[in-house]
């Protein structure tokens, strides 16, 4: 009878943990493509804004220091929602984590943090220590800042010009070639086969 208590148990023990993991919410809120992403034991760098869910009162900020945060995730070095919700993250991309108080700081006050606190982070992942940086982020999603967008219209506005050029000469040459067409057509032949 012990031991069937015991694995019921584990068992419930197991089914909060999974519905803990389901609670926890990640919003990709600007997607960049890479070859190499943030996996577990891997020492990252990652700006973020923490907030209360309950009332949108910021409790801590990175951004405000001027400087990231580092830390080695999958570790339990930080709080389980930072350990699953920072993973195959690329450099440059954004996230927000809303992370519930399972998987934050569960019924316990932490500073300005009340027991039972829902997060909210905004998270950028900065860097991952020994993988180059891009030279260039590469963002999925429109959501491109305005520095982006200006560079897309840019180049955008490049290839058209190149494109006009190339249109242009073509013309030309088929303008050229119609020319000829005629001028061989237009001989004053008579045709009296009749």
């Amino acid at each position: 009878m012990q031991g069937a208590l015991l694995s019921l148990g584990l068992l419930a023990s197991a089914a909060v943990g999974v519905l803990a993991a389901e609670d926890l919410r990640i919003d990709v809120t600007q997607a960049v493509e890479c070859e190499r992403k943030s996996q577990s034991g891997d020492r990252i760098s990652v700006h973020y804004r923490g907030k209360l869910q309950s009332n949108g009162q910021e409790f801590d900020a990175s951004y405000n220091r001027g400087s990231p945060f580092t830390v080695k995730i999958g570790t339990g070095q930080v709080i389980k929602g930072w350990d699953m919700g920072l993973m195959d993250m690329c450099i440059g991309e954004k996230r927000t984590l809303t992370i519930p108080p399972e998987l934050g700081y569960g019924q316990r006050a932490v500073g300005p943090i009340p027991a039972g606190s829902t997060l909210v982070f905004e998270t950028e992942l900065m860097g991952i220590d020994g993988v180059p940086k891009p030279e260039k982020i590469v963002i999925k999603n429109s959501e491109a800042t305005a520095d982006d967008k200006e560079e897309v219209k840019e180049e955008a506005k490049e290839e058209g010009a190149k494109l006009g050029e190339k249109m242009g000469s073509v013309a030309s040459e088929a303008a050229e070639a119609a020319k000829t067409i005629l001028a061989d057509t237009d001989d004053s032949q008579e045709h009296n086969e009749l």
